[in-house]
């Protein structure tokens, strides 16, 4: 897939001047573009994906939810309104700055919505959770929208949250791409702690889990995967919900498996929805959000009509 990608576009590009380009000091006549705004765009995609992906299996099995995904609990609406009051009010911030605010957004948004899902007695039931997101979601992304009209900034705001990887630069890869790295890298390591967790809270604590730490450190690497992948492609609802399940479908529940196959899965998922997104309509492109709620929508009526267990 990231050869695909890397072959396919608007511009006709030859599958020998893709591997003169990665793998030759002799330069192809379209060395630039594959260099300098193919690749870093699908090394965007390979990490965004991933990022998502995990981020969303970690969601899941943390709350035994099987509804749950950064984009419709709330934290990317939280990292997205975190984004526009940064670049309302401090206009010279950097992509560091925007990326720091994009984590607090995504730790806020996700607080809310544990939060009230927490208010009534016997909280954190998967339905309710969701309301809660939805609520959340529409809350923090008016205020966005309302500072963008305000401020007259709404078209950098919108640039930013639409969701798609264009103008990816190596100057951001390289800001975010550690961030990402080490999420999930957190991921890998507490994934035995995620998948006793997932089966039973009384268990975990049976087995000598210290249960709040361990949640703590997972909502801190959830947190950081969504902020750096809304600072990076903005808003991407649903990769997070599918990905995981197609997983769990193939691989079991066993988390030590879950969490890489879901890096992998994700990051293919992520390439073939930008290809879609630059090949459909081209040479004008098709934003990568539209493609991914497309496809993720469908999915995630099924899973609700099927009580969580469509793909488990």
């Amino acid at each position: 897939m990231f050869f695909a990608s890397m072959i396919l576009g608007a511009a006709d590009i030859s599958v020998k001047d893709v591997w003169l380009s990665l793998f030759s000091a002799t330069a192809a006549n379209s060395a630039d573009v594959i260099r300098e705004i193919r690749l870093p765009r699908e090394a965007a995609a390979i990490f965004v994906g991933a990022a998502l992906a995990v981020a969303g299996a970690m969601m899941q099995g943390m709350t035994r939810n099987p509804l749950a995904d950064p984009g419709l609990l709330g934290l990317t609406a939280g990292a997205n309104a975190a984004l526009a009051l940064t670049l309302a009010f401090i206009p010279s911030a950097n992509y560091f700055g925007i990326m720091i605010a994009c984590f607090v957004g995504a730790a806020i948004g996700g607080a809310l919505v544990f939060g009230l899902g927490a208010v009534r007695k016997g909280g954190f039931s998967p339905f309710r959770l969701v309301l809660a997101g939805a609520a959340v979601t529409a809350f923090l992304s008016a205020i966005a929208e309302g500072i963008g009209l305000y401020f007259n900034i709404s078209k950098n705001v919108s640039m930013w949250t639409a969701g798609g990887l264009i103008g990816t630069s190596w100057g951001q890869l390289q800001i975010v791409v550690p961030f990402i790295t080490i999420g999930l890298f957190a991921a890998l390591f507490l994934s035995r702690q995620l998948t006793i967790l997932s089966l039973n809270e009384e268990a975990a604590v049976g087995l000598g889990q210290n249960i709040a730490r361990v949640k703590a450190i997972l909502f801190l690497a959830i947190t950081i995967l969504a902020g750096a992948a809304v600072a990076l492609a903005g808003n991407m609802a649903f990769l997070g919900l599918m990905v995981p399940h197609v997983v769990r479908s193939i691989v079991g529940t066993d988390y030590r498996v879950v969490i890489p196959m879901s890096a992998i899965l994700g990051a293919v998922f992520m390439l073939f929805a930008d290809l879609l997104g630059r090949t459909i309509n081209a040479p004008f492109e098709t934003p990568v959000a539209a493609i991914v709620a497309m496809l993720g929508l469908p999915f995630f009526l099924l899973i609700v009509r099927k009580g969580g267990k469509a793909f488990a």
